[in-house]
C-alpha cells in the first residue's frame, strides 16, 4: 500500500481475548476490594455460557454478603432464608427436575444456621450443586466469629482470638458431607491466585455436570479472600488463604462417587483415587 505507515502495515485484526460472560449483567459491584464473590460469581457464568445452559438455570442467592448475587446474575434466581437455600433448591429441583439449580452460600449461611438443610440434602442425595464460599468470618455483619473462623484468629466478637474452649473448633463441611452415603462429588479449593481460580473453575464445571447427569448432590467448597474483614490487603488476603487457611482446610476432592468418575472419564478429566483415601481424607491437588 503506498504511502503507508510503519504502523498501518503491521496493523493486525483485533482478537477479543477476555469479555464479560452472557450469564452476568453489566452493573456495579457492591463488594469490597479484594473479595472473592466477583471473581466466583464470574466462574459461575462463564461455566453457564460453556455448558450452554443459561436459559435453563435457577440460582438460590442466600443471606450474607451475597445477599444480592441476583443483581449480577442474567438468568433465574430465588432467594431463601436465612441458611434454607438447600431447601428451597430441593423444591424448586423437585418441581423443575429438568433445571440446573444450584445454591450460592457463605460460611455463617451454611455451616452455622443452615447446618441441618446441607447436610440432610447431603444425606437425601438431592440433585442439585452448591457454590460455598468460606471466608472464616461473617462479612457482612461486621466481621464476627463465623462456624469456619481458624483457631486463634482475631475477629469483632473474639478479639483476642479464637479459642476453641470458649468457641470450639472449626467446621469442616467438605469432610463431613463425604460420609453421606447421597453425596455424589465433595471438592474443596483455594482461590489463592491464578491457579486457584482455574481449579475453582473446573470444579464449578464438574459439579454442574455431575447435576445434569443426574448423578446426585455435588458441593464446591471454595476459600475465598475477606480482605476486608481480615484487616489486609488483597494480595495479602490471597497469601492468608494459602498460608493459613489451606492447612487446615485442605484442598482436595474429597467424594467423587464412581459414576462422577466415569463421567469424568468419558471426558478425559482426571477423577479423584477414591481408592487411596478413607471417606473424608481428600485426594490431593
Amino acid at each position: 500500500m503506498a504511502g503507508a505507515t510503519m504502523t498501518e502495515k503491521s496493523a493486525v485484526p483485533e482478537k477479543l481475548v477476555y469479555a464479560r460472560p452472557r450469564a452476568m449483567i453489566d452493573t456495579l459491584t457492591h463488594y469490597c476490594p479484594g473479595c472473592g464473590h466477583g471473581i466466583l460469581h464470574r466462574l459461575v457464568c462463564e461455566v453457564l455460557d460453556e455448558l450452554g445452559v443459561r436459559e435453563e438455570t435457577i440460582g438460590v442467592a442466600p443471606v450474607g454478603c451475597a445477599v444480592f448475587a441476583y443483581d449480577y446474575f442474567d438468568f433465574d434466581c430465588s432467594e431463601s432464608a436465612h441458611g434454607r437455600a438447600p431447601a428451597v433448591a430441593t423444591g424448586i429441583k423437585r418441581i423443575h427436575p429438568d433445571k440446573l439449580v444450584f445454591t450460592y452460600q457463605g460460611d455463617g449461611d451454611l455451616a452455622a444456621i443452615g447446618t441441618a438443610e446441607i447436610v440432610h440434602a447431603a444425606a437425601r442425595g438431592e440433585n442439585i450443586s452448591v457454590v460455598f464460599v468460606n471466608n472464616a468470618i461473617y462479612g457482612m455483619t461486621g466481621g464476627q466469629l463465623a462456624p469456619t473462623t481458624l483457631p486463634g484468629q482475631k475477629t469483632s466478637s473474639t478479639p483476642l482470638g479464637r479459642d476453641p474452649k470458649l468457641a470450639g473448633f472449626p467446621v469442616k463441611v467438605c469432610e463431613m458431607l463425604a460420609t453421606q452415603d447421597g453425596a455424589a462429588y465433595i471438592v474443596r479449593v483455594a482461590m489463592d491466585g491464578p491457579a486457584g481460580v482455574a481449579r475453582a473453575r473446573s470444579a464449578i464445571r464438574t459439579a454442574f455436570k455431575v447435576q445434569l447427569a443426574g448423578l446426585g448432590f455435588s458441593l464446591v467448597e471454595v476459600l475465598s479472600p475477606c480482605p476486608v474483614g481480615w484487616g489486609l490487603t488483597p494480595v495479602e488476603a490471597m497469601d492468608w488463604v494459602r498460608e493459613s487457611m489451606a492447612p487446615y482446610f485442605p484442598p482436595g476432592e474429597y467424594k467423587v462417587a464412581d459414576a462422577v468418575r466415569r463421567l469424568l472419564a468419558a471426558e478425559g478429566a482426571p477423577a479423584a483415587r477414591a481408592d487411596e483415601r478413607e471417606a473424608g481424607e481428600p485426594v490431593g491437588w
